[in-house]
C-alpha cells in the first residue's frame, strides 16, 4: 500500500488548509486512515484517525478546528483544518493500517505564519 499526501503549504494564522492523502495498491477499505505530525524538536503526535465506519478520534488541541473525513471508495482521507496556530507548524504525515500492516506516507509541511 502506498499512501500520497498533498495540501500543504503556507497559511496566515486564522486560515484554512486541506489535506488530502489517498491510498494504492489496495481494493479493500483501509480499518484506520489518519495524520500524524510533528514539529522540529517535538515528539510525533497523532492529530486525527477515522475509522472504515466513520468513528473519529482527535487530538486535544485540533478538537473543534480540524476535521477529518474520508472516502472508503476511493481510499482517501481528508483533514480540514481551520482556525490555525503558529503551534499547528508541523510536517503532517499520513498513515493507515488493515489487519496486519501498518503504512506512512512522506509527510507534507504546514507552515502557520503569526
Amino acid at each position: 500500500v502506498q499512501l500520497q499526501a498533498s495540501g500543504g503549504g503556507l497559511v496566515q494564522a486564522g486560515g484554512s488548509l486541506r489535506l488530502s492523502c489517498a491510498a494504492s495498491g489496495t481494493e479493500l477499505p483501509l480499518l484506520v486512515m489518519g495524520w500524524y505530525r510533528q514539529a522540529p524538536g517535538n515528539l510525533r503526535e497523532l492529530v486525527a484517525s477515522i475509522t472504515s465506519d466513520g468513528f473519529t478520534h482527535y487530538l486535544d488541541s485540533a478538537k473543534g478546528r480540524f476535521t477529518i473525513s474520508r472516502d472508503n471508495g476511493k481510499n482517501t482521507v481528508y483533514l480540514q483544518m481551520n482556525s490555525l496556530r503558529s503551534e499547528d507548524t508541523a510536517v503532517y504525515s499520513c498513515y493507515a493500517h488493515d489487519l496486519t500492516t501498518e503504512y506512512f506516507g512522506q509527510g507534507t509541511l504546514v507552515t502557520v505564519s503569526s
